[in-house]
Formats: C-alpha cells, structure tokens, sequence
C-alpha cells in the first residue's frame, strides 16, 4: 500500500516516484512532530508509513528526543518545524507548485484508501487542534 500511496502523490505532483517517496518520508515525519493526530492515524492503517518518517527524519537531523517533540509543539516549535520542513523539501529539489500538490495529494488518496479526511494544506497537518480520533477526522 505504500508503493501506491508514493505513485499516486508521484503522478499528482509531477516528482518522480523515488523524488515523491522522500517528499512524503519529509511531510510525515514533520506532521508527526507536531502530534499531528491524522499521522496517527495514518500509521495504525499503512503499514511502511512511520519508518518511512523515520527514514526522512535521520536523513534530515529531525528531532527525536522526548523533550525536543514538545518543544516542536509549541507555537516557535511548529513554526521551526513547518519552516524547515520547506526548506528541507527544497533542498530535495521541489519547487512551490511540487509542495503544494503533496498536501493534496495525500489528502485525496488517504481518503479514498482509508477514509482519513482533513489534511488538504499545512494548516491541517501541523495544526490538527480539536482533532477528532474517534472518527479519523482532523480538523485545523
């Protein structure tokens, strides 16, 4: 289910298929730092999806620490992440229509595959306040 997860973001946002699956591995694991309930979510459905994360965080100097998560959840914190989040997708080469068409991409095919609803842009993947785990809804 992960190699269709990457084609579909891969065919949506024009990357190729190795550029989409580090851009994602960078997505998740950012979402995933900020406590991003949806990410959860996710990971208990599509099996690959948090060592995919995992991969892009050791391979950008992502935070791990216990204490340095929380710090990423404060208001400097999700800006820090969001933030080098971008520049990290930049540095793996994407311009700005290729970031924009990832959130949307992924919302579509979660979705469709998994019934997961609210990550249409960064707001709702870093900002997933009020989330509802419950129905897999995540609500900016």
């Amino acid at each position: 289910m992960m190699k269709a997860m990457i084609k579909h973001v891969a065919s949506a946002t024009g990357l190729s298929p190795k550029r989409a699956e580090n851009a994602l591995g960078i997505v998740l694991n950012a979402s995933e730092r900020q406590g991003s309930v949806f990410v959860a979510q996710l990971y208990k459905k599509l099996p690959g999806a948090k060592a995919l994360s995992a991969k892009a965080g050791k391979a950008t100097g992502a935070a791990t620490g216990e204490l340095a998560r929380l710090i990423e959840q404060t208001p400097g914190g999700r800006m820090a992440v969001a933030t080098g989040m971008i520049r990290n997708l930049q540095k793996a080469g994407l311009g700005h229509n290729e970031i924009s068409g990832i959130f949307p991409a992924v919302s579509s095919y979660c979705e469709e595959a998994f019934g997961l609803k609210g990550f249409g842009h960064l707001g709702d993947l870093l900002g997933t306040r009020g989330a509802d785990a419950a129905t897999d809804t995540a609500v900016a």
